[in-house]
């Protein structure tokens, strides 16, 4: 059976080896500025293969949940992003490898849902089952900008978009025999119910409905329609093809907009960003947008490849969450209501993910968008008495908490603030166990014999240490609320990382309800959901990012921390332990999934920057980018957060806990980072070495003290001086 894989593998290599000619780089695109010509929206689409990396050999039906992004076209934190789809049911709708595209759909996360709407021009007499091959040698993308050709039906794509709308260029080869396929009853998600009708001789309307979400559309077409021929309607797998009259030109535009609301909105949304712009003006506007967000940020002295990565990864950092209200600010909320308040409202965050520095990133770049998110949360959690969190944890603590911290406080702070008071204390909302978690400082562990990988139970190890971090948040925030009583207790909660930390192994270890230690126990052994969430005991173990001082005492003080990091960045994974979402391993380190992301930081707290710096190097220069055509990520984006993690290791600065209002320095990979910030001010960083180990910190030429920096460098501006040896 290994060899029967192997061979696949090896097949697969190949078969990616010999695309590597034509293997997409950035500037594919027709994107002409500094910034945005830099970025290659292909970096993360191609599949995981090297075994070294994945750590284990998957078995034949698995593609290692390696980036899963979405190639297409979107502006930052759009309600649309148009992208093709190759497989259905995929992490993001687009696998690098797969040879047919079945449609360009409408919005995306990356998350095994979404993509919504699909859209396919079709020609001569195209029959059900409906695709077209393609090659990546005819396939370019940039920022707001996507084309491909679709070989079996001799159309030439192009698509752009706006906040809420879609724009697709077809140029068929002939001006007859020409169809507009609306794959209604596909989608990322199951299909309840969709519907589609015809306005007028260039206006189609309808809605895709899956499960809960409602997803109106209105679409002009440039040519007359002919007919709609319409085949199961409103059934999950059902379709209607728009048929165009034959005659005038050979490219026909189809304009699409969005709404959650209603098909007028829709129609209002259309006529607001697209209606009188031509497929040129749109992508202008968008491009231009996307190149004034990366220019927020410039850098010197790096390679050509690094340049490159560095602004793809920065590009993906703003993709999510995305915008669900319309142009006159409806939107319907998490009761059902169509509401219309004083911000625009988006989606739930990628919290369990990107709490620890996308949503910093995103504060720092956008504030106007973090305190629209912010109220967003607000919203659902004044329906629901909590506010919500994405996964595990409570990180919207984190979030609003370190935002506040950064100056960000355009929302209802005490509303906020309560509900996360609820969360942090009340039964029944956001925090499983938290009873038990009160009482006992710990979230017990069920005892369940012969757990395998899949055992889903507390999470209790995980829980209690987010539980705890979570908390020492919201005790900045109960400090800033004047709040002496709630900052006291939960203060004491925050150190509460400490009631699951085992000193006979010197690792985070479950405890059952009468405090006896999980046994027998296997560090090494990863879970989805017993005692971890989805990591092992020594991916968790290092995680106290409040309190890494008292973190270092637990181990028996720094020389015992040191040899326990060593031990944890060479022990190599068990080959046998194969889970669907690790990968990405440095010994028992995982880069491919978010629990140990702060472990690489761990060094600056027993003074040895010198072996982080090492560490963080390695992973950007062998996590990213990788694989035969360079399009590969060493585990899944989530949201932005994999990207996230690049752009602040490459920048030098690193938000530790995301809650404080400080950033870790380390070595950036260019000799010179400017910060522009949307107050105008700018804080320029100086690497004055080509070497990699920090010896000093100066700050507008003061020698500082610490390795941490201030956010106040980013509200005031200034400079900071590296020296390395």
């Amino acid at each position: 059976m290994k060899l029967q894989i192997k061979t696949l593998c090896t097949v697969i290599t190949i078969f990616l080896m010999t695309l590597n000619i034509t293997a997409q780089k950035a500037g594919g695109g027709p994107a002409a500025g500094k910034y945005t010509a830099l970025v290659n929206p292909f970096i993360g689409t191609a599949p995981l293969l090297d075994t070294k990396i994945i750590g284990y050999i998957p078995p034949s039906d698995m593609r290692v949940w390696a980036g899963l992004v979405f190639p297409g076209s979107s502006v930052p934190n759009a309600m649309v992003q148009l992208s093709p789809i190759t497989k259905y049911g995929s992490g993001a709708g687009y696998q690098y490898e797969d040879t047919d595209i079945f449609g360009f759909t409408h919005t995306n996360k990356g998350h095994w849902n979404l993509c919504h709407i699909p859209l396919l021009p079709v020609s001569g007499e195209a029959s059900f089952p409906f695709k077209s091959s393609f090659s990546h040698s005819k396939e370019k993308a940039s920022p707001a900008y996507y084309e491909v050709y679709l070989k079996d039906y001799n159309v030439h794509v192009k698509l752009t978009s706006t906040l809420h709308c879609g724009i697709h260029q077809y140029t068929f080869n002939e001006n007859t025999h020409r169809s507009v396929l609306f794959d209604l009853g596909r989608a990322n998600n199951h299909v309840d119910d969709w519907q589609i009708n015809q306005e007028n001789k260039g206006v189609v309307t309808g809605y895709q409905r899956t499960g809960d979400e409602k997803i109106y559309f209105y679409a002009t077409i440039s040519s007359p329609i002919d007919t709609i021929d319409v085949q199961n309607k409103a059934k999950n797998g059902g379709y209607a093809l728009v048929h165009i009259k034959d005659g005038g030109t050979k490219s026909v535009t189809v304009k699409i907009a969005l709404s959650f609301v209603s098909i007028d909105n829709a129609k209002e949304n259309l006529k607001a960003e697209a209606a009188n712009k031509t497929f040129a003006k749109v992508f202008e506007e968008g491009s231009t947008e996307w190149e004034n967000l990366l220019s927020k940020i410039q850098v010197k002295g790096g390679t050509k490849e690094q340049n490159a990565m560095f602004y793809s990864m920065l590009y993906r950092s703003f993709l999510w969450p995305a915008l669900r209200s319309d142009v006159n600010g409806q939107f319907i909320d998490e009761a059902g209501k169509v509401r219309k308040e004083n911000y625009r409202y988006y989606t739930l965050p990628s919290l369990w993910d990107d709490y620890r520095n996308k949503l910093v990133l995103l504060s720092l770049i956008s504030p106007e968008v973090t305190s629209d998110v912010i109220s967003s949360l607000i919203n659902l959690g004044e329906i629901k008495d909590f506010i919500p969190t994405f996964f595990h944890g409570d990180h919207a603590a984190s979030f609003i908490a370190g935002s506040y911290m950064r100056g960000i406080r355009n929302y209802d702070v005490k509303k906020a603030y309560k509900l996360l008071l609820n969360n942090a204390y009340k039964v029944g909302g956001t925090r499983p166990h938290i009873a038990q978690y009160i009482a006992k400082g710990y979230v017990p562990e069920q005892d369940i014999k012969n757990p395998t990988l899949e055992t889903k139970a507390n999470a209790g190890v995980t829980k209690t240490l987010e539980y705890a971090y979570d908390d020492y948040s919201l005790a900045l925030l109960a400090k800033e609320m004047n709040d002496e009583t709630h900052y006291n207790d939960l203060m004491r909660r925050s150190k509460n990382y400490a009631n699951v930390f085992d000193t006979s192994t010197a690792f985070m270890r479950g405890r059952l309800e009468n405090g006896n230690w999980i046994t027998p126990f296997n560090p090494e052994f990863p879970y989805y959901e017993y005692m971890y969430r989805e990591a092992n005991a020594w991916q968790v173990s290092f995680f106290a990012p409040h309190d890494m001082k008292g973190l270092v005492d637990l181990y028996g003080g720094a020389e015992a921390f040191e040899k326990k990091l060593d031990q944890f960045f060479t022990k190599p994974w068990n080959p046998d332990y194969t889970a669907w979402n690790l990968s990405g391993f440095i010994g028992q380190y995982c880069h491919g999934n978010q629990p140990d992301h702060e472990a690489p930081f761990s060094y600056y707290f027993v003074d040895k920057p010198e072996k982080s710096q090492k560490r963080i190097d390695e992973i950007l220069e062998t996590m990213y980018g990788i694989g035969p055509e360079k399009l590969a990520m060493s585990g899944m984006d989530d949201a932005g957060e994999m990207s996230s993690w690049y752009v602040f290791g490459a920048l030098g600065l690193y938000p530790l806990s995301p809650a404080d209002e400080e950033y870790l320095v380390t070595v950036p990979i260019f000799k010179e980072v400017l910060w522009i910030m949307p107050s105008g001010k700018k804080l320029r960083i100086r690497n004055n070495s080509e070497r990699r180990n920090l010896k000093a910190i100066k700050i507008n030429g003061k020698l500082n003290n610490s390795y941490f920096i201030s956010h106040d460098l980013f509200k005031n501006g200034g400079e900071v001086e590296l020296d390395s040896h």
